[in-house]
């Protein structure tokens, strides 16, 4: 096996799982959304991102087709996001679920864009150089950091959607609301800047795993989830997982490094 840090084992099960649902159920499971209902072709399109979820998933867990696997599922992700999801700020660029759904994918690919960049084989390295090693992992840090303040920007926007999640025991529903939604903006900005970039993914990751324990998780135990809500909870345990792989990139920068932003040693 070939693991290149704790985040690329979780990351590649998570998509193991997402395509074993897409499989099952035949649906846009989670990331896969965005395709028209006229597109012809579409259910087909459906049984495709699971395969390809599910190939990717199994192939980042053997060092013979780890290489492989990550080439095809960053690939596939990014036209994914080009084609289907970035036409949404294209037709609607004054509202903010547009940038909020396409995040949603584009921080998925940014950790797919990590393990790419990390696992590349020297003829990838030699061609594309842009999209591999130091260059890859900075790109896709970017990609992610934005990714991160259209989260942010929706718990502000969406705020009556986002504080009936909080569980009661919290209390403050609307104040945990705008707080979570600051440190994502926040985050997204130290990425960019380089300021205590390495702090700033860890705890991105932290607060995302934590919206699975303390929120989807509870409710997929009680029994009332929807197709809606049981699609936002396959997204953020993907989410979580790409986090975990963008916060590992930072292994050798210091925590409270400020305007460091090297790849991992």
């Amino acid at each position: 096996m070939r693991i290149a840090s704790p985040g690329h084992a979780v990351f590649a099960v998570t998509m193991i799982a997402l395509g074993i649902i897409g499989l099952i159920t035949g649906s846009f499971v989670g990331v896969w959304g965005g395709v028209p209902e006229t597109m012809p072709g579409r259910e087909a399109l459906a049984y495709i991102g699971a395969l390809v979820a599910l190939a990717s998933g199994l192939g980042l867990l053997w060092q013979v087709t780890s290489a492989f696997a990550s080439r095809m599922l960053f690939v596939y992700l990014m036209l994914w996001l080009i084609v289907f999801k970035a036409p949404f700020i294209a037709r609607a660029p004054l509202v903010e679920g547009s940038y909020q759904t396409t995040g949603e994918t584009a921080a998925i690919v940014a950790g797919a864009w990590v393990l790419y960049a990390w696992l590349a084989p020297d003829w990838d390295r030699r061609r594309f150089s842009f999209a591999t090693g130091d260059n890859g992992v900075r790109f896709a840090r970017i990609l992610y950091a934005l990714a991160l303040i259209a989260f942010g920007l929706s718990h502000f926007v969406y705020v009556e959607l986002t504080a009936p999640l909080v569980p009661r025991w919290l209390g403050w529903p609307v104040g945990w609301a705008y707080f979570t939604g600051g440190a994502y903006i926040a985050a997204g900005v130290a990425i960019l800047t380089g300021v205590l970039a390495r702090l700033a993914a860890a705890l991105t990751a932290v607060q995302m795993g934590s919206f699975t324990l303390l929120i989807w998780v509870p409710l997929a135990a009680s029994g009332h989830v929807g197709d809606f809500r049981f699609g936002e909870i396959v997204v953020n345990c993907v989410l979580t997982a790409s986090a975990w792989v963008v916060a590992d990139s930072y292994r050798g920068t210091p925590w409270f490094a400020i305007l460091k932003r090297n790849t991992r040693e």
